[in-house]
């Protein structure tokens, strides 16, 4: 019997079975080429596999440098968030002492009404001067914390070109 003859008795089975022969013996075939190409090229495939440990060690490197000059930056950094918080409370501070105020001159008016003027304009010098306050602490805060953030990434940046330098010589 021939070939075609058992391969139609097995079916829709041994034409799956014929496919995947086909495709296993393709697949052999095209590997020992390569394999025969690779012995001949030993040489070329260990420069290869050394240029790409050698990456590697050096993203290691990166990786390493990165995270020491993130280490820096956090000690640099610390102090900055007081500076922040102050900026960001100082003007409700501020508020805090205008509504303050407000509330003081009402209470003064509810007592001795508003026949005089003197009375409510305690409260009213209070809340104004507190508003200042706040402000005149906060705008210097915000100005000097941005002012020093923009600083701490410029010094980043630097940190970071230089490190890459001495990684890649």
């Amino acid at each position: 019997m021939n070939i075609m003859h058992y391969i139609e008795q097995g079916g829709v089975i041994m034409y799956i079975l014929l496919f995947l022969n086909i495709l296993g013996f393709t697949t052999m075939i095209v590997k020992f080429i390569q394999f025969l190409i690779a012995h001949r090229r030993v040489g070329q495939l260990a420069d290869a596999i050394y240029a790409g440990i050698s990456e590697k060690e050096q993203e290691a490197q990166e990786v390493l440098g990165r995270e020491i000059v993130t280490e820096k930056l956090v000690s640099f950094e610390r102090g900055l968030s007081t500076v922040r918080i102050i900026a960001s409370i100082a003007p409700l501070l501020g508020l805090l002492g205008t509504v303050i105020g407000v509330l003081e001159a009402f209470n003064a008016i509810s007592r001795y009404g508003l026949g005089d003027p003197g009375v409510f304009a305690g409260g009213i010098s209070l809340a104004l001067v507190t508003t200042v306050g706040g402000l005149v602490v906060a705008i210097p805060h915000y100005i000097g914390y941005n002012y020093l953030i923009s600083m701490l990434d410029k010094i980043e940046a630097k940190l970071g070109l230089a490190l890459s330098e001495r990684i890649f010589r």
